[in-house]
């Protein structure tokens, strides 16, 4: 399983996803799932994948066009005129890989091979986009009521955004929301795991603003975490306890533990 995450910010747009595939609790492997093309001044463009890994691999190698030799290879990406036209690529080569994977195998690779994506990008002269493509191919674009975009493992990190996320936050905050996100994931489910890689983009600046692989033992995921228990526990107990009523539906009285009048 995965878990990848791509927010939309006024300053730009941030992205971060895990790195863990397993086939089993003990065939366990380091798989990067974001990529980034950029021609400085002129674009950037980041993908994050989820799904069967030899589905997004093949996608990622059409876009490369590593079947050819090195030097006649040309990435559509960075020649596309719009991030609309970026998202419509990513998703037909990605509806025809899993289209050629499913008959490859027949009947029974029906719904094995599929994946899913996240583009994000700007190009010069244009606002930063963001987009999430489904196996099929088709895709929705982040906007006002739809700020961020999950794939993979999204039920567990899932309320953390919804109750943290603000528009107008910088970089640092959209970083630290993401990784108590990726907190709550990893705690709650083992198929995702750390390392975790880590972009900020900065609006009309076509290179990364920050970029980084957070690994095992890093001191800032590990202050976040501890902090991050450290507080749903202090809130917790700060809540009032629940009101007991003083008699059962006999007439009994009990000590629910309410203080007495």
């Amino acid at each position: 399983m995965t878990y990848c995450v791509g927010m939309v910010i006024d300053d730009g747009f941030v992205m971060m996803s895990d790195t863990r595939t397993n086939s089993g609790v003990d065939n366990i492997s380091v798989f990067s799932k974001m990529f980034r093309w950029s021609n400085p001044g002129e674009r950037i463009i980041a993908l994050m994948t989820a799904g069967n890994l030899a589905t997004t691999q093949a996608v990622i190698s059409k876009l490369e066009q590593r079947d050819r030799e090195p030097a006649g290879r040309r990435n559509a990406l960075l020649e596309l005129p719009t991030m609309f036209q970026v998202a419509a690529e990513a998703g037909r080569l990605l509806r025809e890989t899993v289209r050629e994977t499913q008959d490859g195998n027949g009947q029974q690779g029906k719904g094995r091979f599929t994946a899913s994506m996240i583009v994000g990008g700007q190009i010069a002269g244009m606002e930063p986009r963001l987009f999430l493509i489904y196996p099929e191919g088709n895709f929705i674009e982040a906007n006002i009521d739809t700020p961020f975009f999950q794939i993979g493992e999204t039920k567990y990190g899932r309320p953390i955004l919804l109750r943290g996320y603000d528009r107008t936050m910088g970089f640092a905050d959209a970083a630290k929301l993401l990784m108590v996100s990726f907190d709550s994931t990893l705690r709650a489910n083992l198929s995702v795991g750390l390392p975790l890689d880590l972009l900020m983009v900065r609006r009309d600046e076509y290179e990364p603003l920050h970029e980084c692989r957070i690994e095992h033992g890093d001191p800032y995921f590990t202050a976040v975490s501890s902090g991050w228990s450290g507080a749903l526990l202090d809130a917790f107990h700060s809540l009032p306890g629940y009101p007991f009523p003083a008699e059962d539906s006999k007439g009994n009285t009990h000590n629910f533990g309410i203080p007495k009048q």
